[in-house]
């Protein structure tokens, strides 16, 4: 008979259980202004690091391209981005925060800062940057497009 898998001791077990409780805390504050944590990041992409393009926005976000669509669509509909073509290419779309938005993002960078800071709050500053280091080391050579976050 093989040993028993240690779920508890697993990597992926730990990794998963703590982005849990990093995430939790942070996306009830969120819906509680109406975003998700897609619509968060797009809504940073789209504002403080000016991206105007669906494809741009992605490659910021981390996610695929149909997510990104699919995310753009309801946050136009729910009156968060506007939407126009290009001007030299009319193919292009470009995509703009609405004073909507702008309000939405400054309200959740506000829990974000606070989530950050209670669990950055945990670790000295060189266990938080070996942290950083080791997940990063963890996703080289990975596919890290995902369909959502």
């Amino acid at each position: 008979m093989t040993d028993a898998y240690d779920l508890h001791a697993a990597l992926g077990y730990q990794m998963s259980v703590t982005a849990r409780l990093l995430e939790r805390g942070f996306e009830t504050r969120l819906k509680e202004i109406g975003l998700t944590r897609i619509t968060w990041c797009i809504l940073l992409a789209a504002g403080p690091q000016n991206l105007s393009q669906p494809s741009d926005i992605a490659n910021f976000v981390g996610i695929d391209r149909t997510a990104t669509s699919r995310a753009l669509r309801q946050m136009e509909t729910a009156g968060l981005i506007a939407r126009a073509g290009g001007d030299k290419d009319r193919r292009t779309t470009l995509v703009k925060l609405t004073a909507t938005a702008e309000g939405k993002l400054q309200q959740a960078s506000i829990h974000a800062q606070e989530n950050a800071k209670h669990f950055d709050d945990k670790l000295t500053p060189d266990e938080s940057a070996t942290l950083r280091a080791l997940l990063t080391k963890l996703r080289t050579d990975e596919d890290t497009s995902l369909s959502r976050l």
